[in-house]
């Protein structure tokens, strides 16, 4: 679970230092549920798309409460927990559980779309879906959805992407100077020691701050007690 939430829009080499951190900090599901959200995000620090690291953290805080410290092992019931998509269950079925349950993502369109939708554009998922189902090892599915990802990585090396030819891609959007760089700006110095508005304000001068403060806030990322913000 933990590796399926930091590789969501991020690339694999940045993960891994990430994802031995958290590990150690966090080795089980009953030493993340209990901890404050702000000791989760300090870990998370350097990631990103900090909404994963809370949903990662409610999420184990519901398996402990309500699943006796008990992952599901059904698409439904993963689906019910937060920050958790069919796909993202899919794959902590698969991997965890080597149970033979059908998901995309990125390299899985990259594969199919090479060999059998080389020539066409705005390929729907429902289409991959069924030759993901048809050519599943169903003995083997972990096995399988390995050598998937490894053959997806090394036709985006060697063939171009050619999941942009999927009607779900999308291009990321630039980083520098955007939204996200503010919220990452904001929890990377609160992530150190609380800060004053002012404080925030002579290091990040973008006159969107007022605005992303109030929404970490609304999200519960970041508290407000008097005229400091913290974690």
């Amino acid at each position: 679970m933990v590796s399926e939430f930091m590789l969501q829009q991020t690339q694999v080499s940045r993960v891994i230092p990430k994802y031995r951190e958290f590990l150690q900090r966090f080795p089980t599901i009953e030493t993340l549920a209990p901890a404050p959200l702000g000791s989760v995000l300090r870990t998370w620090n350097g990631l990103g798309y900090n909404r994963r690291a809370k949903f990662l953290h409610q999420t184990a805080g519901v398996v402990v409460r309500e699943h006796k410290g008990r992952f599901p092992e059904t698409i439904d019931e993963l689906t019910k927990l937060p920050g958790i998509g069919s796909n993202t269950a899919g794959a902590i079925l698969a991997y965890a559980f080597n149970q033979p349950v059908v998901f995309i993502e990125t390299n899985i369109r990259t594969v199919f779309i090479h060999h059998f939708f080389h020539d066409r554009t705005d390929v729907p998922d429902a289409a991959i879906l069924q030759l993901v189902a048809k050519n599943l090892d169903s003995r083997w599915p972990r096995e399988w959805y390995w050598a998937l990802m490894d053959y997806g990585a090394y036709l985006k090396q060697t063939a171009g992407n050619p999941a942009r030819q999927s009607r779900s891609y999308t291009k990321q959007s630039r980083f520098e100077g955007s939204r996200r760089q503010i919220r990452g700006q904001v929890i990377r110095l609160l992530a150190v020691r609380p800060h004053t508005s002012r404080d925030l304000s002579s290091l990040i001068a973008d006159e969107r701050l007022a605005d992303v403060l109030q929404e970490l806030q609304q999200e519960r990322l970041i508290n407000r007690q008097g005229s400091r913000f913290t974690l």
